[in-house]
């Protein structure tokens, strides 16, 4: 576990490396609305204000690997040409890692009871017990991100 949380380089690089083929994103929600509050504090704007927010689950042909969140801000998508809004399928750290000025900001961790999620998520990514986390605030071109990525069961399954 410990590997995957301090992992710095990108995330979708790591899986491919050894998933291959199998390695997939399928995107769970996609739309503007409002960031939850601490998010907005770590990206230093209004609680009120729409950002683009995408949930994604990382999969290995259809094993569940990874629940990630991002938040994407106006100003960011602008600053990055709006090759973050139109990601579809594709995963955020293949676009990301590829900027030169990339930073990564402020790093936190948590574990995340299967309280936590939806009913219906959890009982889809098998989840009964806690699973760690981590949230990253990245800036492109001196503009925040934040990601959150949470490391499913299925990730330390083994065969």
């Amino acid at each position: 576990m410990q590997s995957w949380l301090d992992e710095t380089g990108s995330l979708t690089k790591r899986l491919r490396g050894i998933y291959g083929q199998d390695f997939g994103v399928s995107v769970l929600f996609n739309r503007w609305r409002p960031a939850f509050i601490d998010e907005c504090r770590l990206l230093g704007l209004p609680t009120a204000r729409y950002q683009l927010v995408r949930e994604v689950m990382l999969h290995a042909a259809g094993r569940p690997l990874v629940l990630a969140r991002t938040i994407l801000p106006e100003r960011t998508i602008e600053i990055a040409h709006r090759n973050l809004s139109h990601l579809g399928n594709r995963p955020l750290g293949e676009v990301i890692f590829a900027y030169p000025d990339l930073e990564r900001r402020q790093r936190q961790f948590s574990r995340a009871p299967a309280s936590n999620w939806s009913p219906a998520l959890a009982e889809a990514v098998e989840l009964r017990e806690p699973v760690w986390g981590r949230r990253t605030v990245y800036a492109i071109h001196q503009q925040p991100l934040v990601v959150a990525e949470f490391f499913l069961p299925g990730l330390f399954w083994k065969g």
